[in-house]
């Protein structure tokens, strides 16, 4: 946003009722409208349609940016209604439904784990016959880790899909593969992918967000073999996909020391948990910044150029603290390049040049923040 308006452009803010507070940039904002929500995140889409067609009266709107998941169907309604160029309903479903995800990736032939939509009982019978277990119940429209539940048997099935009820065509069933999740940062422009960046997570998503613990990640060199394989499969994904112009976060399963690579799910935004700056760190590239340059661009007709990209390494943890504001004056290594500033949170991003160095940090740090700040917050049902 703050980009936007560096290079002359009117940017007005629509986000839910509840980030009234948030610390939003409004020196660089026109005007924020505030969403109320039903249900815990929806909007009246209806609402936002007419709000959107009021201000449209007195300003002409030539783009719509969507910053998260959950946005992304509302910004495609928006860009339909209005004629305004930029991503529609069906290409946007590829990047926030995640059985259109699956769908698209298998008829591309893109590798994935097996899965089932739940809308048919026979169909549902025979993938459960013909798959092994256990299988993970995705929610297709949550971001991340969020409302996914492991079913073990088919037993276990049938019991989560009567309680599940009205709304078990909201999910689809995938088997569970096992092994270390990657996720692959890009930019993109004119149907190309400029830039990416390839990084691992030390813990998979879906096991910090339901077993608790310590949200890591770490950079890979772009010179690196699996970072190679990620970066070559990661374009022929947003190819497939649809994705012409900004950023996005794909994540990947990669089995077997990196013979075998099976996509897990993508987004047409950036990263979230601060990845985006591990990524800075790692690259000197800002993916928010920079999406905002394409977007200049793609809108004025003016060739974009990315800037020149580092090759250092980076790590990032992140955790809850028992403590509101942790005291950060012990921590004072060099290689710290970044501080987490969120009641009762705590993290760093450390940048080196080597990954032996960053493997050094995370190791320690996880283990002092592990004994001394840590807490867990159970997920509800």
């Amino acid at each position: 946003m703050r980009q936007l308006k560096r290079l002359g452009h009117t940017v007005f803010l629509v986000t839910s009722e509840k980030n009234k507070n948030e610390a939003w940039p409004f020196d660089d904002l026109e005007e924020i409208f505030f969403m109320p929500e039903k249900d815990g995140r929806k909007w009246d889409i209806n609402l936002l349609i007419s709000g959107t067609a009021h201000l449209f009266r007195s300003h002409k709107i030539d783009r719509v940016i969507a910053l998260d998941d959950y946005d992304v169907w509302k910004g495609a309604r928006l860009r339909e209604e209005f004629q305004i160029p930029g991503m529609g309903e069906t290409t946007a479903r590829h990047f926030f439904d995640k059985l259109s995800m699956r769908i698209e990736a298998r008829d591309a032939g893109i590798p994935i784990p097996g899965f089932t939509s739940l809308f048919n009982d026979d169909t549902i019978r025979q993938f459960l016959k013909s798959s092994k277990g256990p299988w993970l119940a995705k929610p297709r429209r949550d971001a991340g880790s969020l409302n996914i539940r492991k079913i073990a048997d088919a037993d276990a099935f049938w019991k989560w899909s009567e309680e599940t009820g009205d709304h078990r065509h909201e999910y689809l069933l995938e088997e569970f593969r096992p092994g270390t999740i990657c996720h692959v940062d890009s930019l993109n422009y004119n149907d190309e992918t400029l830039f990416t960046r390839a990084s691992q997570y030390l813990d998979a998503p879906f096991e910090v967000a339901h077993g608790g613990g310590i949200f890591q990640s770490k950079s890979m060199s772009n010179k690196d073999a699996l970072a190679k394989k990620l970066i070559n499969l990661n374009s022929k994904v947003l190819a497939a996909f649809g994705l012409r112009h900004g950023a996005s976060h794909t994540e990947y399963i990669v089995r077997d020391g990196g013979k075998e690579i099976l996509f897990l799910e993508t987004s047409a935004r950036c990263g979230g948990a601060h990845l985006t700056d591990m990524v800075e760190s790692a690259s000197g590239v800002s993916l928010w910044t920079e999406w905002a340059n394409i977007e200049h661009a793609v809108l004025t007709g003016k060739k974009y150029h990315l800037p020149l990209v580092d090759d250092l390494q980076a790590g990032i943890i992140v955790t809850l603290s028992k403590y509101e504001k942790p005291d950060y004056d012990k921590f004072t290594d060099p290689e710290i390049w970044w501080k987490l500033h969120k009641k009762y949170h705590i993290g760093f991003i450390f940048q080196h040049k080597t990954e032996k160095k960053i493997d050094e940090l995370l190791g320690q740090y996880a283990k002092v923040i592990k004994e001394e700040y840590a807490t867990v917050v159970p997920l509800k049902e």
